[in-house]
């Protein structure tokens, strides 16, 4: 897959990209990695990392996994998410990778760490593929 041709396809995903900053740093066959720099609207009250902006880099890139430029639309059935710790650096990389590819649906798996090293979050995608 193109990159560029991926990046311009996400473009449209506002939320992620706009809203929370995310940014595809590749994009193959089933495998995809984005990250997300923190900053201030990422905080929670607490002053971590709000869980749902966490969720939101995985959902981000478990999408641009299963939706490359050549793959039916993918929705979502199902996702968990298992928030692992902190994260102690000031950037997030998500990695997604295809699990199983059946008929209809798919698995994915969604692993993020920091620029530091830590494992921060895991989570898991069941998806169904819409044939046209």
């Amino acid at each position: 897959m193109e990159l560029e041709k991926i990046r311009e396809r996400f473009s449209k995903d506002l939320f992620a990209v706009e809203a929370a900053g995310i940014v595809i740093t590749k994009a193959e066959d089933r495998f995809a990695e984005c990250r997300l720099t923190l900053d201030r609207r990422h905080q929670n009250a607490m002053g971590g990392v709000m869980g749902g902006a966490v969720f939101t880099l995985c959902d981000f890139a478990y999408a641009v996994a299963s939706n490359g430029l050549d793959k039916p639309y993918t929705m979502s059935l199902s996702s968990s998410v298992s928030f692992l710790a902190q994260p102690k650096g000031k950037e997030l990389i998500a990695r997604a990778e295809c699990i199983k590819d059946g008929g209809h649906t798919c698995f994915y798996r969604v692993r993020v760490e920091d620029d530091a090293g830590v494992r921060v979050a895991e989570a898991e995608f069941t998806g169904y593929k819409l044939i046209k």
